[in-house]
């Protein structure tokens, strides 16, 4: 079913993608979008965004690591916040909507509410997360988790390549290291998270559907590994006598691409071979490779990862090659709040959209701000499923859409809070 018309909306979603037009244009790579914690592209983008939520008549600050926090506030000044947003922060070459559309569909759903002069029952708080992706410092989630206070001060000695610490681009980006956990919510003032972000798949095109509610954020393992065999000469060492390391890795590649074509929900993946010596005339002595395996569930994750170490064993054991495997990285599925999530879906009805879930495969700040509260995603369709590039595109009526969701989500619960007063002076 599509959206009614209605001009408003369609102003607002427009408004929506030409600012995310204007912070495309705060790059540090021309050609390109570029935005690396710390740099001056982000600090642009920051100070734009800020100008935007003081035009909206919301309240900024920076917290420690130099987020960007919009708050309208609560009933009294101890209000729990309920927090909407995502990161500004990109990859290198990026798309305009990973991350930006999230932070300003956000803006302007909470804008509306300071318009309205609606009484809300918890603080809203915008969060501009200034590293997700960890670009600059392989530093992923930074931003959210200095927001949680979950931050580990020895990550502010890292370098980057040009030998700049990342105490010092916390500092260049507004943030004050000395206080990491200064100005952080404790867990128990926030009332939840929601973000909403581009599907980054194929599935809600595939459906004729602008929007998702997120079941779960797969979880991830990550291997790293080498086969080793015996290098020898191309010409002269018979097929039937090679131990070929990279043919071994060919062999475990299209082992995973299998098991995760045969399995539901199951993404495997092997993105790294470095081959030994790498010579056109010389058989493969070692090949390194990685393995990222993900799942919405941890029960079908870690079994995946089993049976492919199992096959990997087998594949060495028949080749006649060495196989080292190393679990380096961990991470569990999260599930989004039932209750959230709830509210989500009928947020989505009552504007007039089917429901559809879907887990989402990519890591989210949602992933950290539900260590300490209740966390929902809404995803929004994307053309082609394409992102992490720059062709990523998204259609103004479906940011309509989910501005119509995030409206409806927000006044339900002051709807709400409305009945249960008039309930009490009856």
């Amino acid at each position: 079913m599509a959206l009614n018309h209605d001009p408003g909306l369609t102003t607002r979603a427009s408004r929506v993608m030409a600012r995310c037009d204007r912070l495309a244009a705060c790059t540090e790579e021309s050609g390109g979008i570029t935005r690396s914690y710390g740099s001056a592209a982000l600090v642009e983008a920051m100070v734009l965004v800020e100008g935007w939520m003081r035009e909206a008549g919301i309240e900024t600050r920076r917290d420690a690591v130099g987020n960007l926090l919009g708050r309208l506030p609560g009933p009294d000044p101890e209000a729990a916040a309920l927090v909407l947003g995502s990161h500004l922060d990109s990859v290198r070459d990026a798309g305009r909507y990973d991350g930006p559309l999230g932070v300003l569909v956000a803006l302007d759903a909470v804008a509306q509410v300071a318009l309205s002069g609606r009484r809300q029952p918890v603080a809203l708080e915008v969060a501009a997360f200034a590293d997700e992706e960890g670009l600059r410092f392989h530093t992923a989630y930074l931003g959210s988790s200095g927001y949680v206070g979950s931050l580990d001060r020895a990550l502010l000695e890292l370098v980057d390549a040009s030998s700049v610490s990342l105490r010092d681009a916390c500092l260049a980006i507004g943030g004050d290291p000395e206080t990491l956990s200064a100005g952080t919510p404790p867990p128990t003032a926030l009332e939840g998270y929601v973000e909403v972000h581009i599907e980054q798949g194929p599935a809600l095109e595939r459906l004729g559907a602008p929007l998702a509610v997120v079941s779960a954020i797969a979880g991830q393992s990550r291997v790293g590994g080498t086969f080793t065999g015996e290098a020898g000469h191309a010409g002269t060492v018979p097929m039937d006598e090679r131990h070929d390391a990279l043919l071994g890795a060919a062999e475990l590649a299209l082992a995973a691409e299998a098991l995760a074509s045969a399995v539901p929900g199951l993404i495997a993946t092997v993105g790294e071979l470095d081959v030994f010596p790498g010579a056109s005339n010389v058989i493969p002595g070692a090949v390194r490779f990685s393995l990222d395996v993900r799942a919405p569930d941890d029960r079908t994750r870690q079994t995946a990862v089993k049976t492919l170490h199992r096959r990997a064993r087998a594949i060495a054991a028949q080749r006649g090659l060495d196989l080292s495997w190393q679990v380096v990285q961990g991470n569990p599925a999260v599930p989004m709040d039932a209750t959230l999530s709830s509210r989500l879906e009928a947020a989505v009805d009552a504007v007039g959209f089917a429901v559809h879930h879907l887990p989402s495969g990519a890591g989210h700040d949602a992933v950290v701000l539900a260590q300490v509260c209740p966390v929902a995603m809404l995803f929004v369709r994307c053309t082609g499923g394409i992102s992490h590039n720059p062709a990523e595109a998204v259609l103004a009526e479906d940011v309509a859409a989910a501005l119509a969701v995030l409206d409806r989500f927000l006044a339900a619960p002051a709807e709400e809070g409305s009945r249960r007063e008039r309930t009490t002076a009856t």
